[in-house]
């Protein structure tokens, strides 16, 4: 295997500020926001609130793990290190599988949003076309790779800016819209904070955590800057910032501007906010953002999975293939493989009945508190098996270990919340599957070690 090649680290710092930013803002704010508040109400910026500190907990983990050895590119290579090869393969396959799913709904959603504009045209044909862009993109050099996600990141943050700017100008003038005065007291003044009570508050711990899905990955691109002690730390620790900012803040003035109660499910509240002020192309405006969205999400996928299958190669669980780097230092191979399969995806889009095809995103989503719980439980045991290395880092996870323990209650309390809706609960039922699949796997593979199986996973070794 030729693991001696290194990752190009041509990110720059400006990259990995603006897709940590990018990453923490989904198409569900700028489509299902409205959605979201109707089912829980004001009390959505209280679960956001609680559910960005312990993101912010598992970040820190993940980067306090991320510089402990800068020869670390994804937190694969530590998981190896500190739970073995079998959690290794478990967690790479799992995360390769939730960004798969990611990029399936996305890649999808992305003809829909062109055929917006172009309805004439198949919705298959900016799928595919959008695909082979992103992949060329990704094989030229990393550095496109940044340099694409920099842009979607900087129009969603644009977006989310004029919205708070003209929601401040509206509260600070009195303005009226046709619901009724812009007023802070929106927030409380039409069935109080909890109009929902309890059980609506629990639920929506669901959405806010869906809401924060991939912001991990700049753990991975962490691993490909030029200077990773500087950048990593910088980008993990605005996370708080970012959250108060654009979460908060775009959800704080939709429903200063509009009653809860009158935002319409059905549409995207930033439509209703933009088209109120005059703005006359606003749905063709939020349109071309969530369409940015959808493309950085499946760019990102690209991004992850292909590092991750390189990753698992290199610790043997996958073909040894997958760690050959290309000309620019980037995983040809894995990329490649993993586009095809998003491609798959998509094909078998046109014949898997919605129902499967949601029931395989919600079990990805699921697969994400997996991952963060193994994040956390590792640096759990680099802290106690490594504690003269960890003595020696500057950037650590504050209160350890309370600070995991509390992580993981909180994973918990979600998977309970997941229980109680029926499209969820589904998922929850039929994740165990996944993970019994890939232990079978793992068992023939390593444990058993059968001939044919070996001779069909080496397949590619022979172009060693």
């Amino acid at each position: 295997m030729e693991t001696h090649e290194e990752l190009d680290r041509g990110l720059k710092n400006r990259h990995v500020q603006l897709i940590s930013i990018g990453g923490a803002i989904g198409t569900g704010l700028f489509l299902g926001a409205g959605k979201t508040i109707q089912l829980t109400g004001p009390s959505i910026l209280l679960s956001y609130t609680i559910t960005g500190c312990i993101i912010f907990l598992i970040m820190r983990a993940l980067g306090e793990l991320m510089l402990s050895n800068l020869k670390y590119h994804s937190f694969l290579d530590f998981i190896a290190d500190y739970l073995g090869n079998k959690a290794a393969f478990v967690t790479g396959w799992t995360y390769w599988f939730c960004w798969i799913a990611i990029a399936m709904a996305d890649l999808t959603a992305t003809g829909m949003y062109v055929s917006y504009w172009l309805p004439d045209i198949p919705q298959w044909l900016p799928e595919i076309i959008a695909l082979a862009l992103l992949l060329g993109l990704n094989l030229v050099a990393v550095g496109l790779f940044g340099e694409m996600e920099f842009w979607f990141a900087l129009i969603k943050v644009v977006a989310i800016i004029a919205l708070i700017i003209a929601g401040a100008f509206m509260i600070f003038t009195g303005f009226k819209t046709s619901a009724g005065s812009v007023r802070i007291s929106n927030l409380w003044q039409h069935g109080g904070f909890f109009p929902k009570g309890a059980n609506g508050f629990m639920l929506s711990f669901q959405m806010a955590t869906f809401a924060f899905c991939g912001v991990e990955l700049v753990g991975l691109i962490g691993g490909e800057t030029s200077d990773p002690k500087s950048v990593l730390p910088k980008a993990i620790n605005t996370i708080p910032l970012r959250i108060i900012l654009f979460y908060l803040g775009s959800l704080f003035m939709i429903m200063s501007i509009y009653p809860w109660s009158s935002l319409s499910a059905d549409q995207s509240p930033f439509v209703q906010v933009f088209s109120e002020i005059g703005v006359a192309a606003a749905a063709s405006i939020v349109n071309l953002v969530v369409l940015s969205s959808a493309m950085s999400a499946c760019n990102s996928a690209i991004y992850s999975t292909s590092r991750m299958v390189r990753s698992l190669a290199q610790e043997g669980s996958a073909p040894s293939h997958f760690t050959k780097l290309t000309r620019n230092r980037v995983p040809g191979n894995a990329l490649v493989f993993s586009t095809l399969v998003i491609f798959l995806a998509v094909v078998m889009n046109f014949f898997v009945p919605s129902r499967i095809f949601t029931m395989i995103s919600s079990i990805a989503t699921i697969c994400f508190l997996f991952i963060w719980g193994m994040i956390v439980f590792t640096h759990m045991r680099y802290r106690k098996t490594n504690s003269k290395l960890a003595k020696k880092n500057t950037f650590k996870l504050p209160l350890f270990p309370y600070t995991n323990y509390l992580v993981f209650l909180f994973l918990a309390f979600v998977l309970f919340v997941l229980a109680l809706a029926e499209d969820t609960r589904e998922a929850l039922i039929f994740s165990p599957l996944w993970f019994l699949a890939l232990l079978g796997i793992y068992h023939v593979k390593f444990e058993k070690k059968k001939p044919i199986f070996n001779k069909i996973f080496h397949l590619f070794d022979s172009q060693k």
